[in-house]
């Protein structure tokens, strides 16, 4: 079982998304036992369209159950700043572009560009790992290669 490591907000945040799968389970039982009592299943749109949504459903309560079981909650206060690594706020320059970012390196679970939080499985969060203030990392993107200088490492 693959572990993924998560902060204690990502792991409630699946808690509950998980409790809110689950209370949907009566409302499509009710949509299957409705359509099935309009008659010929063979031929019943509503009643193949509630199966397919309750298998979809079933699919997801299954997939946030396996994280859940398998997450590990990082320990924050035992998160250093000397070198990147998980749960790290991160400012680099890109050096091509001549440009700034800072973002926080998180689980691929809790990843949320838009938000500032860039999964560690992605190339740059994998390129950082491990390095120190003012180093110069490289990482192979989609776009190609990315030059960055290690600005600031902060909680």
């Amino acid at each position: 079982m693959q572990i993924h490591y998560m902060t204690q907000e990502g792991l409630e945040k699946l808690k509950n998304d998980l409790a809110e799968a689950i209370a949907k389970r009566p409302v499509i039982s009710a949509a299957i036992a409705e359509a099935r009592d309009k008659g010929d299943l063979s031929e019943n749109a509503e009643y193949e369209s509630a199966r397919e949504q309750q298998g979809l459903l079933e699919l997801q309560i299954s997939k946030l159950q396996n994280l859940i079981a398998s997450a590990r909650v990082i320990d924050e206060t035992q998160i250093g700043v000397d070198k990147v690594q998980l749960l790290n706020k991160v400012k680099i320059k890109n050096l091509a572009m001549n440009s700034i970012m800072e973002f926080t390196l998180v689980g691929e679970n809790e990843a949320d560009f838009a938000h500032g939080k860039l999964a560690i499985t992605t190339p740059i969060g994998k390129a950082l790992l491990g390095h120190q203030k003012g180093d110069v990392v490289e990482a192979t993107t989609p776009a190609g290669s990315m030059k960055m200088e290690i600005l600031e490492i902060s909680l």
